[in-house]
């Protein structure tokens, strides 16, 4: 499992074997990309030495390369750009590789018997397919008739895997598979708030649909279900009507605002369910190229689309003594903890107190209580601050 656990750290950090070998030598350490792949491949067992330095190559503790995964993620889709070369798509997957594991595992620890709600992939052959599992999801995840404000959290709190990646280069949108019986989707966290949560929803929708059978291209339903499960039709037809001949932008600002969905999006919403004509649907898109609107809509969506469930549940296990800080920040999980009071000059706060030896510190008491006693205190009466009608619910205000 060195080897795996050593790829998957190379991976991350970006290398190739051959620069790590040459990272090393530097380090007046010399190996061969020959070697580095035998010990990815488990042919031979690194050294101690090896592991020491390889770990500080590669910006991990020296831990996570002994760490013994238990289990693998199986993806299913993985949505990019041309450009979003092979060496990115495997540190992709390897990041999220390694975080699915460690929530699983505290997942497992803090909610027994809590599986994942997210149905079995159900036989979507074309669009009607795609709306009605949208639909159904809705309804087992019990969201009621309304937008969803928080797409992410909503996921989270149903046992979807929600990790976020950090690519600025605008190439990499989505990625999502299983991961036992978990459901693993990781979306690119630079890009604007509407966009994460149509990638999440589009990631979903590959979990969710068995699209073996369809004549329709795996990604063109996988939009149609996301676009559905932000905006259902029936949510479509009352905000828009049943037909119309011309949109107006104010209007399509607005209905971003409230769906979390964009503006383009909402364009192809109102042409899938034949809402507008395709001739109307292609002058709008024209229209909106030519204001400029494409990298970029005058309006954004405010929500928070930012993956929570890990960071609370590394909090609440360091809390209930379940797993050490240290071990947390050893796998790169940051563990938030108060940082230590500084005291002003001539003054103790309790931090100082509680380091310093007993008889110093009793010692430091024992001169407060006496400075203490020498001051005048003046005793105040309650309702001098307080009248008591400040406290009757039924006084008048």
């Amino acid at each position: 499992m060195i080897g795996a656990r050593l790829k998957q750290a190379r991976l991350l950090a970006g290398m190739t074997q051959r620069e790590l070998a040459a990272a090393l030598g530097e380090m007046d350490f010399k190996i061969t990309a020959a070697a580095i792949s035998k010990y990815e491949k488990g042919k031979s067992f690194p050294t101690a030495q090896f592991m020491l330095l390889a770990s500080s190559v590669l910006g991990v503790p020296s831990t996570y390369l002994t760490h013994q995964p238990q289990m693998e993620v199986q993806w299913k889709a993985f949505r990019r750009h041309s450009g979003f070369g092979k060496r990115q798509q495997e540190a992709v997957m390897a990041f999220a590789s390694d975080r699915a594991e460690l929530q699983i595992e505290l997942h497992s620890t803090l909610y027994p018997n809590s599986p994942p709600d997210l149905p079995a992939p159900a036989p979507a052959r074309d669009y009607d397919d795609a709306e009605e599992i949208a639909k159904q999801l809705r309804a087992t995840w019990d969201v009621g008739n309304r937008p969803l404000d928080n797409l992410v959290q909503t996921a989270e709190d149903r046992g979807v895997i929600v990790i976020s990646w950090e690519d600025a280069s605008g190439r990499f949108d989505g990625l999502s598979g299983w991961c036992g019986e978990y459901p693993v989707a990781a979306i690119n966290a630079n890009r604007s708030t509407d966009r994460k949560r149509f990638n999440l929803a589009h990631e979903i929708g590959h979990l969710v649909m068995d699209t073996s059978k369809s004549s329709v291209d795996d990604e063109i339903l996988a939009h149609r279900f996301a676009a559905a499960l932000l905006v259902p039709a029936e949510h479509a037809y009352h905000e828009l009507g049943r037909e119309r001949r011309h949109l107006d932008w104010g209007e399509l600002m607005m209905l971003k605002r409230k769906y979390g969905l964009s503006m383009a999006a909402w364009i192809r919403r109102a042409r899938d369910l034949k809402i507008i004509s395709k001739r109307y649907f292609e002058n709008l898109n024209i229209e909106l190229s030519s204001l400029g609107w494409r990298r970029r809509e005058p309006v954004e969506y405010i929500g928070d689309e930012e993956p929570l469930l890990l960071k609370q549940m590394v909090q609440r296990a360091v809390a209930e003594g379940l797993v050490s800080p240290d071990r947390m920040t050893r796998i790169g999980v940051d563990v938030w903890e108060p940082e230590p009071q500084q005291s002003e000059p001539g003054h103790l706060t309790v931090y100082d107190l509680l380091a310093m030896p007993e008889d110093e510190r009793n010692a430091v008491m024992e001169r407060a209580f006496k400075a203490a006693a020498d001051y005048d205190f003046e005793i105040f009466e309650a309702n001098e601050f307080y009248e008591l009608e400040d406290f009757d619910d039924d006084a008048s205000p």
